[in-house]
Parts: C-alpha cells; structure tokens; sequence
C-alpha cells in the first residue's frame, strides 16, 4: 500500500508561532512513516512551496495557532488548492477565533457565559461605561488571540487603562468580561458527522499563577492536569453535552477543545479551540488516551476525518 502524503503545516507569523513548531516535532515522530510521507511547510516562507507542490499532497494537517492558521486564512488558501486538512473549515474556524462572535453563537444555543462588553480606544480614558455595565473583577482579552497572549485580570479599576491598552497591542478588537472563579475543565470533541464528547481533563495552575496564562500553559510543572476530571456524574454530563453544542454552534468538524468554568454545579463556557495543542501530553492528546485513543492513533483519526 503507498504512503500517504501529508503536508504537516507549522510554524506561521502569529504570537504562538513557537508552541506551533514544538508541536509539529511531536505529530511528526508519533505519524507512522510506513503510513505518511510527511513533509514539512512554514507558512511564513513556504506558501509558494504549498501551492507548488499541491498536486502531490494528499493531505494537510495544520498545526498552526492563532491569527494566519487557526482563524480560517489558511483552511481557505487550501480548500483554493484543493488539499484536504484535519479539522474546521473557513467559516467555524474564523467564528471560533472570534471571541465576541462566539461567545454569540455560546448564548443563542442555550449555553452560560460571563457577561462581557466589547471595549473601544476611548475607554482607555474614559471607565465608566465598562464599570457601569460590568463587575470586577474583569478578564481583559484581545478578540483574535490564543494562548491567552494579551489576557489580564483587573481586580481594581486603577489597573483597567494599563491592561485594555496591552490588550490593544494585540488586536484592534478587545472583550472585557466578568471573572468568574471556579474549577476550569476542558472538553474534547472527536468526529465529523457523528461525533464523541472525550473524557474531560481539569486545569489546576500553581497557586502562584492568578490565571491559566502562557507560562502556565507551556512551562513544564507549573500546571496540574487531572484526566479524568474528578466532578460528578452530573457534571461531566452536563459538560460533555455542552462541549458538543458548543462545536455544532460553531459549525465545527473533525475535533475541537471547549474550555470551561465550574461555579458550584453551573458550567460557563469560555471558548472554543479548533486545533488544540498537539503535543503527547497536551490536553486533548490526554483525553484521547483515556478514551483509548494513543497518539499516533488520535492523528490516524484526525486524517481520516480529514479525508472524508
């Protein structure tokens, strides 16, 4: 039987460009070499290279965060191409990377979400509409970002201008949303048509950490993952079930990663990844193998996904 072709497409322009190549080493030592001829393509050089070599590519499989790979500008360069690739498509890719839009879609299919406005440039010097329509403490989030790069809580409102102007650093559009505290959970969904609701993983930063930040998500130690989540029947439930509407909100496919807060027994969503962390021990690779689903057996199956 021949190989299959598989353009592992990693690296980019974004601020996660780093997390993205950490990850493309993973995918390519766990892909079978018996089953793919991978070959490797930057997007920040190599577009040329993919649109040359299109015709010998069976597959793609994107390995790529935040703006220019996860938010559909590369899902449309190759669906151009006619390449086949893992996960969502133009449109729930670029809904799920804007946060306002999907913390939209979240509300109008019966989901909780925090109570959020979106921010302007005159409110960096002007506070009271935002402390007039909100409570703090506030999450401060640029909308097109990942990895939490721009985030900061506010606990007090002398601190608000100084984050919402780092946050405009990162995006001309920026969410100020009430905190919630509470145990944060993250749900993995698997499939096309038919699809599985994973085993749920809880995320436990070290004390020292105010929230799940960017030294928190990739330093080695500095956060807890729990897999299977220790909650109730009911709450697992509950979550599973919100997971997978979130992603059919989204108009997703293949799998997406849908994290969550737990207050009490009430689950509030906060977003919605479409293609989550691909290391071994990262947190959808986890759920996976609790499912029963090794790592090089998740990406047969996310090629799979992608060829149908």
């Amino acid at each position: 039987m021949s190989r299959l072709s598989v353009a592992l497409i990693a690296g980019g322009v974004s601020g996660e460009r780093e997390v993205s190549l950490k990850g493309a080493e993973g995918v390519e030592q766990a892909l079978d070499p018996q089953k793919y001829e991978v070959v490797r393509y930057d997007p920040a050089t190599d577009l040329p290279r993919i649109a040359a070599d299109a015709g010998s590519i069976d597959v793609a499989f994107i390995l790529l965060h935040g703006i220019h790979g996860e938010d559909g500008t590369m899902q449309g360069f190759l669906e151009l191409l006619n390449i086949p690739y893992q996960g969502a498509g133009v449109l729930g890719s670029a809904m799920a990377m804007d946060k306002n839009l999907a913390k939209t879609m979240y509300r109008m299919h019966g989901l909780s979400v925090a109570k959020w406005e979106m921010a302007v440039k005159v409110d960096v010097a002007d506070l009271s509409r935002l402390l007039d329509r909100l409570q703090l403490p506030l999450v401060i989030k640029p909308v097109r970002q990942g990895s939490s790069i721009g985030m900061s809580i506010v606990r007090e409102p002398g601190a608000l201008p100084a984050s919402l102007q780092q946050a405009f650093m990162h995006d001309s559009e920026v969410m100020v949303e009430e905190f919630i505290s509470g145990r944060e959970i993250t749900v993995g969904v698997l499939g096309n048509d038919d699809l599985v609701a994973l085993p749920l993983v809880e995320i436990i930063p070290d004390e020292k950490y105010d929230f799940f930040d960017y030294e928190a998500k990739y330093k080695p130690g500095a956060t807890k993952e729990v897999c299977p989540a220790e909650v109730s029947d009911s709450v697992r439930k509950q979550a599973q079930q919100y997971g997978l509407i979130a992603h059919q909100a989204l108009q997703l496919r293949g799998y997406s990663r849908t994290d969550m807060i737990v207050r009490d027994d009430e689950i509030f969503i906060l977003e919605t990844n479409t293609i989550p962390g691909m290391t071994p021990t990262s947190l959808l690779p986890q759920a996976a193998a609790e499912y029963g689903l090794s790592f090089p057996a998740l990406l047969d199956r996310l090629i799979e996904l992608a060829l149908e």
